[in-house]
């Protein structure tokens, strides 16, 4: 079976966030299960030297692109056992930032219709080709209404997964005609409420459509969580699914992490405790172990719980908890955070940016990790957390439900809360508080966790699977 992954980012090239890390683990762990996966991205200009240099020349050909005649450069690399074709244009990839330019839309269509016209070019013929989020949603569209006149690509399935569905890719209707460059009978698989729309399109158009945890593939038939993709996907309930993310357990290790202080296993926690008071000399707190260290790492954006965080702070500074906050975001939240540090120096501390390795420092060295989000797609720094032994309290959306369980029930391994307002995000945090005095109880939470199993393995396997049920079809 071979599989041809289609992203806008990919680890270990080049990636801002969760999307680049997914595209950096997954194919490689299908890969692993003897699956001919293999990856394809853009060639951006940031893309570091050093990994550069590992993408050779393979040849070019000429994409059409409405009425444009564009250049691509065709590049191979091989890391890891995976092989990587990395798609060139100067004109649309040689810029500062991979996101946020005035023609992403126009950038990314052509990405998507090279993908498919690259496949003449190279020794690699795909049973499946997965494609990611806006920036490749064309992918499934241009397969079936264009490419599907050619024999050779009658019998490609296309899976298409959406890790995040506020990001859309909406464009005016001139943006079909000037760039797509379908026929005009073909519209209505892209337009939607009067624009284009290339994530309704994949929807239409895909053989499969999954999400990033099975809860969140629930939550956007719902026009709470659908920003006004609810119908469209009601209308195709049949192809969709949720599949949980992993997280790379080797990168994310406490045995073996050199970034935080000391290491520790669930065979031996006494690390932990060691990284807890170092990681409050590093932010000035006093070392105190009768009350718990709560973590945040995180965007500092309202969807994130940041409201309710500006609403519960004091009252959870109050009590019985010191609080570490990294990450960066809206100024109203940044600007509250720092002024709530500077009034409560001994028991708060904010770090604005990111920084990885302070990141990993606090995911080792806090007690309790605070993910009180609106909407949470998958999340990994929950599963993060487990794996070094820190107990998340977590609002149930999403993948934060699907990997967290409330420790009142057997087995649990976090505190949890299910309606999206400050009282019940207070109350949770108090029944942290309590069970954190049970140091027995405390303890064998945190074994618990560190016990959890979050790997990429897993997820592979459940692609595979959906893999071979659409290639059984054919």
């Amino acid at each position: 079976m071979n599989v041809l992954y289609a992203v806008g980012e990919a680890n270990p090239f080049i990636a801002t966030g969760g999307l680049g890390d997914v595209a950096g683990s997954l194919p490689q762990k299908i890969k692993e299960k003897l699956v001919n996966c293999r990856v394809v991205l853009p060639f951006y200009s940031d893309i570091p030297d050093n990994m550069r240099v590992k993408a050779k020349y393979i040849t070019n050909f000429t994409v059409h692109l409405g009425w444009r005649h564009q250049y691509c450069g065709l590049f191979e690399a091989h890391i890891d056992g995976t092989i990587y074709y990395l798609l060139d244009n100067e004109y649309y990839f040689k810029r500062n930032g991979i996101y946020g330019h005035y023609d992403d839309g126009e950038r990314f269509a052509f990405f998507s219709k090279a993908v498919l016209e690259m496949l003449q070019y190279i020794n690699f013929h795909p049973d499946v080709i997965h494609a990611n989020d806006w920036h490749t949603a064309l992918i499934p569209t241009y397969k079936k209404l264009l490419y599907d006149e050619i024999k050779k690509y009658q019998n490609i399935k296309t899976v298409f997964t959406i890790h995040n569905i506020i990001y859309q890719g909406q464009f005016s209707l001139n943006f079909y005609t000037d760039v797509i460059g379908l026929r005009a009978d073909q519209v209505s698989d892209l337009e939607y409420h009067g624009c284009i729309n290339l994530m309704k399109s994949a929807i239409v158009t895909a053989d499969k459509i999954t999400t990033v945890s099975p809860t969140y593939s629930e939550e956007i038939l719902d026009s709470y969580y659908s920003n006004g993709l609810d119908e469209i996907l009601k209308n195709n309930v049949c192809k969709l699914t949720g599949i949980i993310n992993g997280i790379d357990t080797d990168k994310y290790n406490p045995e073996t992490d050199e970034c935080i202080f000391n290491n520790y296993s669930a065979n031996d926690i006494s690390g932990k405790a060691q990284n807890r008071t170092a990681l409050q000399k590093l932010f000035n707190l006093p070392t105190d172990e009768t009350i718990p260290l709560i973590g945040m790492v995180s965007r500092l954006v309202d969807n994130k719980g940041f409201d309710l965080v500006r609403e519960a702070a004091e009252d959870i500074l109050c009590n019985k908890s010191q609080m570490i906050i990294l990450g960066t975001g809206d100024t109203i939240n940044e600007r509250f955070l720092q002024d709530l540090a500077n009034r409560y120096p001994g028991k708060m501390a904010v770090k604005i940016g990111f920084f990885p390795d302070i990141a990993r420092k606090i995911y080792a060295g806090s007690d309790l990790f605070l993910m009180p989000s609106k909407s949470e797609p998958c999340g990994l720094s929950q599963m993060i957390a487990l794996r070094y032994g820190t107990i998340p309290i977590v609002r149930e959306t999403g993948g934060l439900k699907d990997t967290v369980l409330d420790c009142s029930y057997d087995n649990g391994n976090g505190f949890t809360f299910k309606n999206y307002n400050v009282n019940d995000l207070i109350k949770t945090v108090r029944r942290a508080e309590d069970v954190y005095k049970l140091k027995d109880k405390w303890e064998t939470l945190v074994k618990r966790a560190l016990d959890s199993n979050y790997c990429w393995q897993n997820s592979a396997d459940q692609y595979i699977n959906l893999y071979k049920t659409l290639i059984s079809k054919n």
